[in-house]
């Protein structure tokens, strides 16, 4: 198969970096492993795009996208399929009695298998992925081989931060496939997201606000940074923030960033998402009232956001 029989090529790129702002780096990485037909990784924290730019490559491309959840349960029956126990009484062990788990279907569909935290799976499912990428195809007690259509391609995904549940990927993960790490927007970029989000869910009175948007991203930024998160919120954080401020404010008859309303949205928005650390004794509504009201005077809110760098840090 060739890059251009499922569009890999520079127009996928220019349609798809109008949906996943400030990833054009990443779209080209992920778009040219992909048509050089390697399995890849994408390793980053929460919130940074990841499913946004494969969705976007795939829908493009022309492939279905098939979504396997990381996690314990995962087992090789699940991912890959089972028998029907019912029909099997019946007919036996017949190939139209089995059906296709998500591995399956992605290998006989040329499609794109993408496995979100895989660092969550268990080790003897990993085994089966291991194969396929080695192998391009996989035997299956009592119906056969399996072989991958040419358009097939694994992406995985792992949250490197997070540790609880997690486990460490295997070398041999490692070397079938090609990673590109994925970090936190610029600043510029995530205004950018929160204020799309936002109009596109009909919040136009908060999204038309540029100091209190401007605000809210660099309150979510400094929950990156501050001493006492072991764990910041993602740009997902101020898009809720900004929408349940809209609201909020709707109901109380009040601006979005008049005081008790900005910050009962941001309390409500980003105490769940941030992880204290252990040592610590504060709330995580206190950290988020701190923030608020640190960068009530020191972000700058003025037109152009310098150069996209969080004011105030340091």
């Amino acid at each position: 198969m060739t890059r251009s029989d499922h569009g890999f090529d520079r127009s996928l790129i220019e349609s798809a970096a109008v949906e996943v702002v400030g990833r054009r780096r990443e779209l080209e990485l992920v778009t040219a492993a992909l048509a050089a037909s390697r399995h890849v990784l994408l390793e980053g924290p929460p919130g940074t795009g990841k499913s946004t730019l494969l969705r976007a490559i795939a829908e493009r491309a022309g492939l279905d996208l098939v979504f396997v959840e990381g996690n314990a349960e995962l087992t090789p029956a699940r991912l890959a399929g089972h028998f029907d126990p019912a029909r099997v009484l019946t007919d036996g062990y017949t190939e139209d009695v089995f059906v296709d788990g998500p591995l399956l279907r992605a290998l006989r569909d040329g499609g794109l298998l993408y496995v979100e935290e895989i660092n969550r799976v268990p080790e003897e499912t990993l085994n089966l992925l291991i194969t396929v990428m080695s192998e391009g195809e996989l035997t299956v007690p009592r119906l056969g081989r399996v072989v991958a259509s040419p358009s097939f391609r694994m992406v995985a995904a792992m949250n490197p931060y997070d540790a609880v549940g997690t486990a460490r990927i295997s070398g041999a993960v490692y070397d079938r496939v090609c990673r590109v790490s994925m970090g936190y927007q610029s600043l510029d970029d995530e205004l950018a997201i929160v204020v799309h989000e936002a109009k596109t869910a009909g919040a136009t009175d908060a999204a038309g606000d540029d100091d209190f948007v401007r605000r809210v991203v660099s309150v979510v930024r400094g929950t990156r940074e501050h001493p006492d998160v072991r764990i910041g919120s993602s740009v997902r954080g101020a898009i809720d923030l900004v929408l349940i401020a809209d609201e909020l404010a709707g109901l109380r008859g009040t601006e979005v960033s008049e005081l008790d309303t900005a910050l009962d949205a941001a309390c409500m928005a980003l105490s769940g998402r941030i992880r204290v650390h252990e040592s610590c004794h504060r709330t995580p509504e206190e950290i988020v009232t701190e923030l608020w009201d640190l960068y009530a005077t020191t972000v700058d809110l003025g037109e152009g956001g310098g150069d996209g760098e969080d004011p105030g840090k340091g």
